[in-house]
């Protein structure tokens, strides 16, 4: 396979989940800023939207606050925005057009569709409601794309290429939210433990539909450290770090076999999954959350790099 082909194949599946990842943001944005008053007081679920998507010099360089309209504005529409989901929509449609024959017909009618139905919405005119309807649509489009991929793709590197873009972003996604979560989002006014913590706890796992798999596997009220244990040990959750690097290390070790040769990718992704198999929550806890998580960040940036260096260049 072309490297050229090789790279669009793996930054569509990255455009597409970085989409459904906005998506979902702004969705757990939208439910924290519905709390009662009683429950929310002052609450910074819009900044800490906009530091979750990375995107926080960006913003601020163009908006002094960060509300409901010129959050939902910039994540989601903004064309001077690189990571809008418009932009994020139209640079998928671009890769896919450059890869149109290493497509099925299923995925590409799905993100040429969702491309033309875009240009349908007019941020300026929407309510509320239709934000939200907007949002469902986005993560729609995502779930209808992967399921196109998972159930009509050859199991050859065109598809290996594809899910490493999705389980590096994905992996990158469930990092930032939770490093979020405890250094912006609950006010310093505020207990860890009290009210504001717990909903925006929940609002964070529907964030990444992990709340009712919580409860299967916790059986007892929301608590920190086990939220933080289910989205970065447990394997069993498809948003998990652990999760992630098992997908990536299995389609690696695919490609290593296809083309005959391993090489720095295998060999880092080897090293970080062995990490977070052998890791229990409380060093995780004990050594400091916000360490591991920027410390992961790192690591993941730098096998998307390898990647790109040992197939896409």
């Amino acid at each position: 396979m072309l490297s050229r082909t090789a790279d669009n194949l793996f930054w569509l599946a990255r455009y597409v989940e970085r989409a459904e990842y906005l998506a979902r943001i702004l969705d757990a944005a939208y439910r924290l800023s519905s709390l009662p008053a009683s429950y929310g007081g002052v609450t910074t679920e819009w900044e800490s939207a906009v530091e979750t998507a990375g995107c926080g010099p960006a913003f601020f360089a163009q908006h002094d606050e960060a509300n409901e309209r010129t959050v939902t504005e910039f994540l989601a529409f903004s064309p001077d925005n690189p990571s809008s989901i418009r932009n994020c929509f139209e640079m998928a449609r671009s890769n896919a057009r450059g890869v149109r024959t290493a497509l099925t017909a299923e995925m590409w009618s799905t993100i040429n569709d969702a491309w033309l139905q875009l240009k349908h919405y007019d941020p300026s005119r929407m309510s509320r409601e239709e934000v939200a309807r907007f949002l469902e649509w986005v993560k729609g489009v995502s779930l209808m794309f992967d399921g196109s991929a998972y159930r009509t793709m050859l199991r050859n590197d065109a598809y290996a290429f594809a899910r490493l873009g999705l389980f590096l972003e994905r992996a990158d996604n469930t990092a930032r939210i939770l490093d979020v979560k405890y250094h912006v989002l609950l006010p310093p006014s505020e207990s860890v433990g009290g009210s504001l913590d717990y909903f925006q706890w929940t609002a964070i796992l529907r964030a990444v539909s992990a709340l009712t798999a919580y409860h299967w596997v916790y059986k007892e009220s929301l608590k920190p450290w086990l939220v933080a244990d289910l989205l970065t040990l447990n394997v069993q959750m498809p948003r998990s770090l652990a999760s992630c690097y098992e997908n990536l290390s299995r389609n690696l070790d695919e490609l290593a076999q296809v083309y005959g040769r391993q090489g720095p990718a295998q060999r880092l992704v080897r090293v970080t999954q062995s990490r977070l198999q052998n890791l229990r929550i409380d060093e995780v806890f004990q050594s400091g959350l916000h360490d591991f998580v920027t410390d992961f960040i790192t690591d993941n940036n730098n096998l998307s790099a390898a990647i790109a260096e040992q197939y896409l260049i």
